[in-house]
């Protein structure tokens, strides 16, 4: 079978799998009570938190889709890998898949779908032949490829899904620990040595409280400069650079602005930074959604990055980040 065009374009809505706005605390959940069970010797997803490397690949079923997929797509892509025992080309395909799954260090999960098991499955994907690729992020469907393609190929398509997941969604992935399948120790006990970037984050705090936003933003953008993935300094970054831009702010001309001119980027982004700072991330969330649906090109990007950084300051955990990313990716879509 040829290998079709490897495009990420051609978003598939997964309404007829599952309604993916689910809470993301309900997947946490879910996940964790996956790790306790394979503790004990079942299940197969991967855990909350750090997870083994093992645990980028799992085997997954129409039972178990909703959690094991549409919830984690949240947090990770998720690759779909659609096979059976008997197809000799995806005997070819999956262990390749499972190695740059591995090699991706958390930015990818690769979930295997028996098809000869999940016949419902196969026909929701609207499946002809395999093997087939799908991918899953913040619960939408990409069609990736169908059939054998070479590995440069794959990889280019795998670079490109990850870079889609991070760009349009904010998501980067799940953390993972190579060390988590050794024996345990008493290593956990043992104290911990202060973090090389300790002095830097507790100056940006003192900061903060001493109400000098910019001293704070420079220590957390030189935390960064080092350790761009620094959870955080991330976060912290956001916050302050926040609190920076409506610090000085006049409340009742950005809302009259933002009222008069519903289309305008600049006015609408100045509005939802004030609705989260009150406290109304909702209003928040859904004013930059709406505005992403009636702008264009630079513009919209604008404020497509904008939201991705609200999400940072409310954090990825959030039920409200959750439902706000699968409205972003409808609206893109």
């Amino acid at each position: 079978m040829q290998p079709r065009n490897m495009s990420m374009s051609g978003v598939v809505d997964l309404a007829a799998v599952k309604a993916a706005g689910e809470a993301k605390a309900k997947a946490e959940q879910a996940r964790a009570e996956a790790a306790r069970q394979a503790g004990q010797g079942g299940g197969s997803g991967p855990a909350a938190g750090a997870v083994p490397p093992s645990a980028l690949v799992i085997d997954v079923d129409e039972a178990a889709f909703e959690r094991d997929v549409l919830q984690l797509s949240a947090e990770v892509p998720v690759v779909l890998d659609f096979w059976a025992e008997w197809c000799e080309p995806c005997k070819q395909l999956s262990p390749l898949l499972e190695r740059l799954t591995v090699q991706a260090n958390g930015r990818l999960v690769l979930a295997k779908v028996d098809v000869d098991a999940n016949q419902m499955l196969m026909q929701q994907f609207g499946i002809q032949g395999i093997p087939a690729v799908f991918a899953v992020v913040a619960g939408q469907v990409l069609p990736l490829f169908q059939g054998v393609a070479p590995e440069q190929q794959i990889r280019e398509t795998l670079a490109q899904l990850i870079q889609v997941a991070e760009e349009r969604f904010g998501i980067i992935g799940i953390e993972v620990d190579p060390n988590a399948e050794a024996v345990a120790t008493d290593a956990a006990e043992a104290e911990v040595p202060a973090g090389p970037y300790d002095a830097l984050l507790e100056a940006a705090v003192v900061a903060l409280d001493a109400g000098d936003l910019g001293g704070a933003v420079q220590a957390y953008k030189n935390v960064l400069a080092d350790d761009p993935t620094n959870s955080e300094a991330k976060l912290g970054l956001a916050q302050a650079e926040l609190l920076a831009r409506v610090q000085h702010m006049n409340p009742q001309a950005v809302r009259a602005a933002a009222a008069e001119n519903p289309r305008d980027p600049a006015a609408q982004i100045a509005a939802a930074d004030l609705d989260l700072v009150g406290g109304h991330v909702e209003d928040a969330f859904g004013r930059l959604v709406d505005t992403v649906r009636v702008t264009f090109g630079e513009e919209r990007d604008s404020v497509r990055l904008r939201l991705l950084e609200m999400f940072e300051v409310i954090g990825a955990d959030d039920p409200r980040v959750t439902a706000a990313r699968t409205a972003l990716a409808r609206v893109l879509f």
